[in-house]
């Protein structure tokens, strides 16, 4: 699981030591995500099945992509498909996907790369891997994170952040025992690249074994844990967490988060993928590809979908490219 890790994280700045008066959250609920598929056949697990959409709020959606080491010929993407009235976040750990929607935007990412593609008022995307990873198969692991819009950004014309790895911000604990990548939102002061329309924050957090995080969250947001890889506990009660789990927080200040000190040889450490937001706090109506505010423009939607005004495929579009992109 290489994302963006440093050979030294000592170096990196680091959290502040929390006060002993430091309200921190505790665990709601635990849930485990079921496994499926998406797109064309690739594995995924539905990270947030079975928890109330007001617990998520201002998120909709998260698959956790493979992980999978797939053998040549195997790797998958999805078909061109709609979206409209939110943002797609991908974010891969390893592997490369290549994005291209209607409107000519896109691009490729790989090892710690995030798209983050405001859908607004629609467009028709694909994701797929490149022709030269379909050929020789390899690693496949990524996220993808639904994100709401309010109501007042819904119609907004999309657009596209590419956000290399290597711009999070980085940083760690006092002790040194995690690296932690903010992507977007602030985490005690340290901002990550990604732009958003709620307030929001997404880090992804490696935790040694035996390491315990106290990590300072906004109170007005949610708290969302998910774990991709390793054993841990989480909250003041020590609930145990393993891959597949997240672990869905109430109010307070700080979440607090330790990684068993056994971990699985092939699982060296605790990977988290750590998420939180400003309620909304408006209604949701979700079908399919499309999240709107009420029935009606949910078949407004699907209308403007079937009678193309949401795009149509580009005529030049090839099934799979070079995997080159524009990186800038």
């Amino acid at each position: 699981m290489p994302a963006i890790t440093v050979d030294d994280v000592l170096v990196l700045p680091r959290l502040p030591e929390l006060a002993e008066s430091t309200s921190y959250r505790p665990v709601r609920r635990v849930t485990t995500a079921p496994s499926g598929y998406e797109g064309e056949g690739f594995p995924v697990r539905r990270a947030f099945a079975g928890v109330p959409m007001t617990e998520l709020d201002p998120f909709i959606h998260l698959d956790q992509m493979g992980e999978v080491d797939y053998a040549p010929g195997e790797p998958k993407g999805t078909p061109w498909h709609p979206h409209r009235g939110f943002e797609t976040v991908t974010y891969m750990i390893d592997g490369i996907m290549d994005h291209q929607d209607s409107q000519g935007g896109g691009g490729t990412i790989t090892d710690g790369d995030t798209q983050w593609m405001t859908a607004g008022r629609g467009l028709l995307h694909i994701e797929a891997p490149p022709e030269h990873l379909v050929m020789s198969g390899g690693l496949f692991h990524g996220l993808q994170l639904w994100v709401n819009l309010p109501r007042v950004a819904k119609m907004n014309p999309p657009r596209y952040q590419d956000i290399r790895g290597r711009e999070s911000a980085l940083l760690t604990t006092p002790d040194g025992g995690a690296l932690i990548r903010v992507i977007a939102g602030e985490v005690a002061g340290h901002r990550g690249p990604g732009s958003t329309h709620t307030p929001i924050t997404i880090a992804h957090v490696t935790l040694q074994p035996g390491a315990e995080l106290s990590l300072p969250w906004r109170p007005d947001f949610n708290a969302l844990v998910y774990v991709l890889a390793g054993r841990g506990t989480v909250g003041t009660d020590r609930r145990p967490v393993h891959l597949g789990q997240l672990a869905v927080h109430g109010p307070g200040d700080a979440l607090r988060i330790t990684a068993d000190a056994r971990q699985d040889a092939n699982t060296p450490a605790l990977e988290l993928y750590i998420m939180g937001g400003q309620p909304i706090r408006e209604p949701v109506a979700h079908y399919g590809p499309f999240v709107m505010n009420t029935r009606a423009e949910l078949i407004q939607a699907v209308e403007d979908y079937q009678a193309g005004r949401l795009g149509v495929v580009p005529a030049e579009r090839v099934p799979h490219s070079g995997g080159e992109g524009d990186r800038p």
